[in-house]
């Protein structure tokens, strides 16, 4: 695919969004995506059906499971509903995916450094990344509220780069959603995309205009010439 001109030597910093990219989050967003309908007497949705929309966060969510979007009578009420319950079970089944805590150890060993930009408020983010033992490993932390634009603007990339001390050019980031490849490329960063994430349920990935595509967390290594 045409991409940035970024290449895999000049990389001095990898950048990740959170949710479905460095930690799989969905059984604690499904989890309360279902414990809303049941407060509401209705059966639970399977978890394939919820999957995909965790990266849309509780709009998503609410989506999918209320049929819902912003603008509805119903919507604030019910994304509040949900939040409330998310922030019950942050940590209940979440973890950092199996194969990514090899990916991030060998980028420690290579002397790069790593963080995460994510859409997710900072109330949510910071417990998490305390609870996986992330944080004292991070060198940016940015979170949907750090800054007056989320993404697809690409100012919480811009963020996270002076947070680095580095220019943003220096850095490369990963996520699995098409805004993250917007973002990413608006800010003059590398943008692969995390075929292993949840995508939505919107164009292929490999239609996302993507620097490349990894299939697995693994294939970031041979991006980075570090496998």
């Amino acid at each position: 695919m045409k991409g940035s001109s970024i290449s895999a030597r000049r990389c001095d910093a990898v950048l990740f969004d959170l949710d479905g990219t460095l930690i799989d989050s969905a059984p604690d967003l499904a989890g309360a995506a279902n414990d809303l309908r049941a407060s509401r007497g209705l059966p639970p949705l399977p978890y394939d059906s919820l999957r995909p929309m965790v990266g849309s966060g509780a709009r998503g969510m609410v989506g999918v499971a209320f049929g819902a979007k912003p603008g509805d009578a119903a919507f604030e009420a019910l994304r509040d509903a949900f939040l409330e319950l998310y922030a019950q079970r942050l940590l209940e089944l979440t973890r950092v995916f199996e194969a990514m805590e090899p990916v991030l150890q060998s980028i420690e060993r290579a002397g790069l450094r790593w963080g995460i930009v994510t859409n997710k408020a900072m109330r949510y983010t910071a417990p998490i990344v305390e609870g996986l033992a992330l944080r004292a490993r991070l060198g940016a932390l940015v979170a949907g509220d750090s800054t007056p634009h989320s993404k697809p603007h690409p100012e919480p990339l811009f963020e996270a780069a002076r947070q680095l001390a580095l220019a943003p050019g220096r850095c490369v980031y990963v996520g699995d959603d098409h805004r993250d490849m917007v973002a990413g490329r608006a800010a003059g960063m590398a943008a692969l995309a995390a075929g292993w994430g949840y995508l939505g349920n919107g164009q292929s990935v490999h239609e996302w205009g993507a620097d490349s595509v990894l299939a697995h967390p693994g294939e970031l290594l041979n991006w980075l010439a570090l496998a």
